[in-house]
This record gives C-alpha cells, structure tokens and sequence, in this order.
C-alpha cells in the first residue's frame, strides 16, 4: 500500500524534523556546559531556554498544519488528537499537581513536564483515532 503524503503533511514532516533536530542539538549543548559549569550568569536564563524554543516550534507546526490541511477530515483528526493530548497532559498534571501539595510526591518532575505528556497524548490521540474512526491520519 503507497503511502499518500498530502503536501501539508510534507511540510509539517519536514518542519518536525528541523526541529527535532534542533532541540537535540540546545538540549546537549545546555545539558554539557551546565554540567561542566562553564555557564556564566548572564548565559543561564538564555541557555537554559533554548531548548524550549524548539519544542514551542513544534506546537506551532502542529497548529500550521491543521491550518494548512485542506482535507476536513485529516484536519478532524489532527484536532481530535490536539483535543486528546490537551486533556491527558491537564489531567496528568493536575493528579501530579495535587501529589505534590499533600507532599505524597517530591517536587519536580524530573524533566517530565507538560510538553512530554503532551506528546504522549498526541500520540495515544492517533491510536484512539486509529480504533474509533479507522484512521489516523494520511499516512496510515
């Protein structure tokens, strides 16, 4: 089976992967000179955002590319999945939230935050489109 790309979904592929692949590279470069102690103070703040940077870059294109998509029922998808993955990540962490107030979790979440479960969700959204509406999305 040929797998069918539309060319809104070509666009997002390739805005994931720049990315990605530039969330990789901030995460290890403020990872290793964190580490090394080799951040002065006025680098701090910035070096440790600039991972972030690329991960709002990635809600972005997901956003851009229900924009983009002129097929309604691939753009129903990718909303049923953004809905999904909205409300897992809100109830992960308000549970998480309540834990943390009545001290039966320690503070932090060591590094599993709201983007992370966001994720998750997104991904669990195309399973549960996947069963529920036969599909998830234009290239399965």
């Amino acid at each position: 089976m040929a797998i069918r790309w539309t060319p809104a979904a070509k666009r997002y592929t390739r805005r994931l992967a720049v990315l990605m692949a530039l969330y990789i590279v901030t995460l290890f470069t403020a990872v290793s000179l964190f580490r090394l102690d080799k951040v002065s103070a006025s680098l701090a703040w910035p070096l440790a955002i600039a991972p972030a940077i690329p991960i709002i870059g990635v809600f972005w294109a997901v956003m851009r590319f229900i924009v983009e998509e002129k097929d309604e029922f691939i753009r129903l998808l990718i909303v049923r999945q953004c809905l999904f993955a909205t409300g897992f990540c809100l109830t992960i962490m308000t549970v998480w939230e309540f834990l943390q107030n009545f001290e039966l979790v320690p503070a932090g979440n060591g590094g599993f935050g709201a983007a992370f479960f966001w994720f998750i969700g997104l991904g669990i959204g195309a399973i549960y489109n996947k069963l529920t509406m036969g599909t998830a999305g234009t290239w399965t």
